[in-house]
């Protein structure tokens, strides 16, 4: 009999976009209200079918698209998502080869559901269809297994120099890295993965594009899928911290060319494991704790690795750009040396832990060329990289954070950019009042705002709703008229900083911003909304566009009312993750006059609070480069005047 999908009352209210209250009352005064499938008394559930059915006769459920019904119907239908997509993945592969599975052969938890999945892929084709599931599955929430970011995942394979050769990613999960190797334009991948949901979701992303290869379940330490296979390159996100990896059973491995690792290193384990696949020249990156550069039992290793010109780069990253967030991560690039070549005598350490992500990016790419293109050059970017001769890091501690081994400011360097700094600081401050909007209370017992949804406003005709845009496998290369332009991507907006390069980064729909719209980021620390006004650039992944209508809506008054703390709350999922679904948000209806007047309050209040970010980077610049230059001798302190010193 097929499982029926329920939902809580808490997913109601988030379904209907109101508050847990409104449930409540709902199923106290309407005879009607579906009656509870299960759960227990304190926390029931629903029939999600029935509720659906109730809420739409009420006119209170939100338009959703056809593969988000979908997803809703279908996430509930097995035991994980995993397994979910999986399934669904199975369905729509066999569609791709011609194949029509009859209801009968398909899984009785799917049953109902074949209509809608036929009707899907029919609509987008069976690789757009899953590829828009994906994207479902893919966004954080409890369960969820955590992937490798895009941009960071495209920067591991640009690293790697992977166009045109054999990939292998041993602790693949659900795929990201390969996935990125397939943009890459990669002739082959293959992975394996401990999760056997998550591995055959990978496949099956790799059988929809017709690419040669293959993942497999298991444990790659312990149980190796590819024994003797070599690749070009090597991909991976390893576990971090795992001291149950093999080190008894394992001891005499031939894979610990390099030393054997300690029980606590089981990154070093993994880093021989992929040099192990690589053919002689071939390149592997690994994303590594930034532990793993400085701790003591390691350090044999890593002065062997170092030794025989296996490691040839360490890039340190900012913190929170993969799991485990809170992790400032390193990028470790390895290369299988060939028999007969001498060691290189520098290795590159780069610290790109602050700044914006797409430049840093950029620039970590453009400096690791130049590096492989003269590796015995000097490199020395100040605060950024240095080649580093290998003597040089082969002392007692084989310390490789990046940090640690950058060149120094120069006194003169130091004391002029310490002069501009405190400059540009002053005069932000200095400007700090006049940006500050003046505004009055309310008087006390003022009528309760009357609002409507972003939804509502968007069926008036109020504004137009495009979005959450999600990435595909096209780049912004392959967008015809568009290859100029750069990408507004939801960094960009949560930073407030302007559109970054494009790169060649996935962006699926080409869409153009125009002055006047207002974006507004689908995944963030909080709910952000920006007003465009001259930039020329394109709307970049995960981000929604609101497109006001002038005669309705004023764009400051819509990205100041969007913003408020309220609407991030009514606005996050249903997981309590920081992801937004804009159509839930509440505006207050008023007079277009009246919205303009508080538009240019919103509009003083933004730019007060870029002053204030500004302010502080700046400060907090101002002190560093101050103690730096005070500490070594560059800087001294002025004497204070004898009045001043009087009055002490």
């Amino acid at each position: 009999m097929h499982e029926t999908p329920t939902i809580t009352a808490a997913e109601i209210a988030r379904l209907a976009g109101v508050g847990r209250a409104a449930v409540s009352n709902w199923r106290k005064r309407h005879p009607d209200f579906p009656t509870p499938v299960g759960g227990t008394p304190a926390s029931p559930e629903f029939d999600l079918i029935q509720v659906e059915q109730w809420l739409r006769g009420q006119g209170k459920l939100p338009e959703l698209s056809p593969v988000d019904r979908l997803w809703r119907h279908l996430a509930p239908t097995t035991d994980t998502a995993a397994d979910a997509l999986a399934a669904v993945g199975a369905l729509l592969l066999a569609r791709q080869r011609g194949e029509r599975p009859s209801r009968r052969q398909v899984d009785r938890r799917l049953a109902d559901l074949l209509p809608e999945i036929d009707a899907l892929a029919d609509d987008l084709g069976p690789q757009a269809a899953f590829d828009e599931l994906w994207q479902r599955f893919s966004a954080p929430g409890p369960g969820r297994p955590w992937a490798t970011p895009d941009d960071l995942a495209d920067l591991m394979v640009g690293l790697a120099d992977v166009g045109g050769g054999a990939v292998l990613d041993p602790a693949a999960g659900s795929g990201a890295t390969l996935r990125a190797a397939v943009r890459a334009g990669c002739t082959s991948a293959y992975g394996q993965e401990l999760d056997e949901s998550l591995a055959r979701l990978a496949g099956l992303w790799l059988a929809l594009r017709d690419v040669p290869g293959e993942v497999r379940p298991g444990d790659s330490l312990r149980a190796d899928a590819f024994p003797g296979r070599t690749v070009d390159a090597v991909l991976c996100h390893p576990p971090f911290g795992i001291t149950t990896w093999g080190h008894e059973e394992l001891g005499y491995d031939p894979r610990w060319e390099y030393g054997l690792p300690p029980r606590t290193e089981p990154e070093l384990a993994w880093v021989q494991h992929a040099l192990a696949h690589l053919r002689p020249g071939g390149h592997a990156v690994l994303l590594m704790p930034p532990t793993a550069a400085g701790r003591r039992a390691g350090r044999r290793i890593r002065a062997e690795l170092l030794r025989r010109g296996a490691l040839r780069a360490v890039v340190a990253l900012p913190p929170g750009v993969a799991a485990p967030h809170g992790v400032p991560l390193h990028l470790w690039v390895l290369r299988r040396p060939a028999a007969d070549a001498p060691p290189p005598a520098r290795a590159l350490l780069i610290d790109a832990a602050d700044g914006d992500l797409a430049e840093l990016y950029a620039r970590v790419l453009t400096t690791w060329r130049a590096f492989t293109a003269a590796p015995d050059a000097e490199i020395e970017e100040v605060g950024f990289a240095r080649a580093v001769p290998v003597i040089e890091l082969l002392d007692e501690e084989v310390d490789l954070t990046p940090a640690r081994r950058q060149p120094e400011v120069g006194g003169e360097a130091s004391g002029e950019h310490l002069v501009r700094t405190r400059e540009r600081l002053a005069a932000i401050v200095g400007d700090l009042p006049a940006l500050m909007p003046q505004v009055t209370p309310e008087p006390d017992g003022a009528a309760a705002p009357l609002t409507l949804s972003i939804a509502e406003l968007a069926r008036t005709g109020a504004l137009q709703l495009i979005g959450p845009v999600r990435p595909s496998i096209r780049s912004t290369a392959e967008v015809e008229g568009f290859v100029e332009l750069p990408v507004l991507s939801a960094r960009d907006v949560v930073e407030g900083t302007g559109p970054s390069p494009r790169g060649d980064r996935p962006l699926g729909q080409a869409i153009q911003l125009e002055p006047g719209d207002v974006v507004v980021p689908m995944t963030a620390r909080r709910l952000t909304a920006r007003v465009i006004t001259n930039e020329r650039a394109l709307l970049g992944p995960n981000m929604y566009l609101l497109r006001p209508n002038p005669a309705a809506l004023d764009p400051w008054f819509l990205a100041g009312q969007l913003r408020t703390s309220a609407n991030e709350k009514q606005a996050s999922s249903l997981s309590g993750t920081l992801r937004f679904d804009i159509r839930r948000a509440q505006v207050r209806r008023l007079p277009l006059e009246e919205q303009r007047t508080h538009g240019e309050a919103f509009r003083r209040l933004d730019a007060f609070e870029s002053a204030i970010r500004q302010a502080a980077a700046l400060g907090a610049e101002l002190v560093q480069l101050t103690a730096d230059g005070l500490a070594r001798g560059a800087l001294r302190p002025e004497k204070r005047s004898g009045r001043k010193q009087q009055a002490r």
